[in-house]
């Protein structure tokens, strides 16, 4: 099952192994049971500190727990945990086996301090990199915590309970039964939709901070730049973030970051936050800021309550996937309407999807996405695709794709539990079509961060913050880098870039004031 090289490797991560483990099977006799079977022989016979027995009664197979001798396992897999999933495997054998996690203690203390019984599935794709995270978090609070179970279901292996859950986006969470929430969580989100006073406790936390020199508001790839730049200056630094990373938590392939031939989103995110922590920053995540107001000190108002000020501010929310804003997108999102094609796409195999949008996003979602579904139909608004050439190229090589343009989508159509089709508007003709199909993946570029900005900081038409050359809004003290302000190309390297010019203009203001 696995081969010689991920043998020595694994075999190497099992010497860290403090205590036994056990490996429980429950097995069938299916192909995908055999293989099953050979991968969990593989792992036993890599460290006498692993045990394997095959008499596992769960009523997912084949799936496979993992516990300490004689104890019932709290962390199942349901499915081979291969591709992404493989790291979600290696930690839940460590892990078990008493290898220290790497998660704050406070985080720690609180995952042992929640009360009752808390049983989580995790459905996902093994295409999927955001599932991961989620799936490893929940298997850390089923070690750490007695009350807590943790399932991961490969979606693809088990169609009939996603039809019957009506899954139709990863990774999807249940707890106890009922729905949990959808897409990436990070251990501390999850932890904080479980213990309500998470969020109060936090609030007074923040209030009670004392100003600082350069505050950045976001923590995407210009935040954490921006956040270096200021700390090596020696003043103080703090990082308010909804989510550490922002959208390229979501991205899967980066091939132009220079220097790095290529690597993905989170790998690149917990570098940048690694870099982070290098300094003396405080970094506030999962806090929104809900208001700014200028003033000698600048203040940020936050979600939660609370209020932090510093003598300069640097703005850096990024941007999110753009809607169709079109009837039935709200209802049907995560029911049929997804934004991201590696992740969810799986769930589709063998049926008809639509892509909204005709550049480079749309068309590699298209071109993906053919290797998975039986059709695809693209849909373009303009009356040209917008994609590089050589993607148009290969696109049209496919033979299960159909491109529309001057197409116009105005409704989302489904059943009241899922999507049904699609209706456009042919822009030349004026006549309406409908497409009949189970998918519909929306690439149709990007909206900045700024709705809570609107009324302080001059916005252009497209609700980006303007600023100048060194990054300087309309507000003085108040600095702009990245994605969510007016510069022109939005690519991770630049706004690493414009994230540095704004912190060295903030700091040149702080030493000119």
């Amino acid at each position: 099952m696995l081969d010689a090289t991920i043998k020595a490797q694994l075999k190497a991560y099992l010497e860290r192994l403090q205590r036994p483990i056990e490996l429980v099977a429950s097995l069938d006799d299916s192909a995908k049971g055999q293989e099953l079977r050979g991968l969990l022989t593989d792992i036993a016979e890599l460290s006498d500190k692993v045990a394997l027995r095959t008499n596992g009664q769960h009523a997912l197979r084949p799936s496979f727990g993992v516990a300490e001798p004689g104890e019932a396992p709290r962390i199942h897999f349901a499915g081979i945990p291969m591709g992404h999933e493989f790291t979600s495997l290696v930690l839940a054998l460590l892990q078990t086996g008493g290898h220290p996690p790497k998660v704050d203690a406070e985080v720690i203390e609180q995952i042992k301090a929640l009360p009752g019984k808390f049983e989580f599935e995790t459905f996902i794709s093994l295409s999927c990199h955001n599932c991961p995270d989620v799936v490893q978090a929940l298997n850390l609070m089923a070690v750490l915590n007695p009350g807590v179970t943790s399932t991961m279901i490969d979606g693809a292996l088990f169609q009939g309970l996603v039809d019957e859950r009506k899954i139709m986006a990863v990774p999807t969470v249940f707890l106890n039964g009922e729905s949990f929430g959808q897409g990436r969580m990070t251990i501390e989100e999850i932890i904080a939709k479980l213990d309500t006073g998470a969020v109060a406790r936090a609030a007074e936390e923040i209030g009670n901070k004392d100003a600082f020199d350069v505050l950045v508001v976001g923590g995407g790839p210009a935040g954490a730049a921006a956040a270096v730049y200021a700390a090596r200056k020696g003043i103080r630094t703090g990082v308010l973030a909804e989510r550490f990373g922002g959208q390229v938590m979501d991205t899967l392939g980066i091939e132009n970051f220079i220097s790095v031939k290529e690597t993905e989103g989170p790998k690149l995110v917990a570098a940048l936050e690694q870099h982070v922590k290098q300094y003396e920053v405080d970094v506030m995540n999962l806090q929104r800021a809900t208001k700014l107001v200028p003033g000698e000190l600048i203040e940020v108002q936050l979600e939660n309550g609370a209020t932090l000020k510093s003598k300069t501010v640097i703005l850096s929310t990024g941007a999110r996937w753009r809607e169709m804003n079109v009837p039935g997108e709200a209802e049907y999102k995560a029911k049929g309407v997804c934004f991201c094609p590696h992740c969810d796409g799986p769930l589709f195999k063998g049926k008809r999807v639509a892509v909204i949008g005709g550049g480079n996003s749309g068309v590699e979602a298209a071109i993906d996405l053919a290797g998975i579904v039986s059709h695809v139909t693209l849909l373009e608004f303009a009356d040209t695709l917008r994609a590089d050439a050589v993607l148009q190229k290969k696109l049209h090589s496919l033979p299960n794709v159909t491109v529309i343009k001057s197409a116009q989508t105005t409704e989302v159509i489904g059943d009241g539990q899922k999507v049904t089709g699609i209706r456009y508007k042919d822009r030349v003709g004026g006549t309406e079509q409908v497409v009949e199909l189970e998918g519909i993946f929306v690439q149709i570029g990007l909206l900045p961060n700024t709705d809570w900005l609107k009324g302080t900081v001059e916005l252009s038409r497209h609700g980006e913050v303007i600023i100048d050359a060194k990054g300087q809004t309309s507000i003085p003290g108040v600095f702009a880098a990245g994605d969510c302000t007016t510069v022109p190309y939005k690519q991770i390297i630049i706004a690493m870039g414009a994230g540095a010019t704004a912190s060295l203009s903030a700091f040149d203001h702080l030493i000119r004031a």
